[in-house]
């Protein structure tokens, strides 16, 4: 009955593995989102299936060790340390998958924080380009009588195109370094 619980982790462990690499290529493809909530439901697992496989080890260990319990045949003996074997294999298989997540997880997050950073960028670029019209506007709707374009005809078509310009100015140099 022991040897089929751990036979049984053994095909736990190769889904979890499968699902393992899914993730880690989702994760590490270009231009595909990180589904960080799906990488803590599966650590939550690996979690909670370290704590299963522990709490079978011990006696396991107990019944097939070198001073074992004087009611254990050498022959079952045999048999619980075979078992005990596989199971120590399962236990290092869920350590890997437990660190090997951790690493996923912590790549998932620094990629999404790229991301967001990106994004922020591209935000503060706009905004940039936004704030010169808006400062114009702000300094022209004061209504002072005595600036001197404002008697000229060319005054309001000079200070859209100084509008353009630098707004086009700006957007050109956001470009060029990456932010937009």
């Amino acid at each position: 009955m022991a040897d089929k619980v751990v036979d049984d982790y053994l095909g736990v462990t190769d889904q979890v593995n499968q699902d393992i690499e899914e993730i880690e290529s989702d994760v590490f493809a270009r231009r595909t989102p990180t589904d960080i909530e799906r990488i803590y439901e599966l650590k939550r697992d690996v979690i909670e299936m370290k704590r299963t496989v522990s709490a079978l080890a011990v006696p396991l260990h107990e019944l097939g060790g070198e001073r074992p319990l004087r009611l254990v045949h050498e022959e079952i003996r045999e048999y619980f340390r075979d078992v005990s074997d596989h199971l120590d294999r399962v236990r290092e298989q869920v350590q890997s998958f437990d660190e090997l997540l951790s690493s996923i997880l912590q790549a998932g997050i620094a990629r999404m924080s790229m991301s967001e950073n990106e994004d922020m960028r591209k935000i503060s670029a706009w905004v940039g380009i936004a704030a010169v019209p808006t400062m114009i506007a702000g300094i022209y709707g004061m209504n002072f009588q005595y600036m001197p374009e404002l008697a000229q005809p060319w005054g309001y078509p000079a200070v859209l195109t100084l509008m353009a310009g630098a707004c086009a100015a700006l957007f050109r140099a956001f470009k060029r370094n990456g932010w937009l």
